[in-house]
């Protein structure tokens, strides 16, 4: 007699020799900052992928471009929302407004907010290694020829 477990379906787990990663580029002009960090993170994580296994990185590179002409919505955000840092030293807080950061490196803002919508393992690192950003429209990864990807919001 045979066992009825024999002909049931068995869980896929992505090994990392099994993972093939495409090119994505993205323009930071298109969306909202939100908008923007969540399709990244996801396209990092490779979430959308049928192959999608947690513990094995099988996220994508993601090239943002136009960082100068990030789109910032909400009321006032640019002057409440602060960035704060720490040396670690007893009265050494910083702190920064999105405004300031985003006059000083605007790439540095999409990072921030793509770094804080990633999971916190030990995959993140490599993840946003994955995550290259430009401020301009110049980019160096036509080589890999990166699929161009459009987040255009409904107005």
């Amino acid at each position: 007699m045979k066992s009825s477990h024999s002909s049931a379906q068995r869980t896929f787990s992505a090994k990392p020799t099994d993972v093939v990663r495409k090119w994505y580029v993205i323009d930071a002009s298109d969306a909202s900052l939100g908008r923007l960090s969540t399709k990244v993170a996801t396209l990092l994580t490779g979430k959308e992928k049928p192959q999608f296994t947690p513990h094995i990185d099988c996220g994508d590179y993601v090239v943002i471009i136009n960082a100068n002409n990030l789109v910032i919505k909400g009321n006032s955000k640019e002057l409440e929302k602060k960035y704060y840092r720490h040396s670690g030293y007893p009265g050494a807080l910083k702190t920064a407004t999105l405004q300031e950061k985003l006059e000083q490196d605007p790439s540095q803002v999409i990072m921030a907010s793509v770094r804080g919508m990633l999971p916190v393992n030990k995959l993140r690192p490599a993840r946003l290694a994955r995550l290259k950003v430009y401020n301009d429209d110049q980019h160096t990864h036509g080589p890999q020829q990166p699929e161009v990807l459009t987040l255009k919001e409904s107005k």
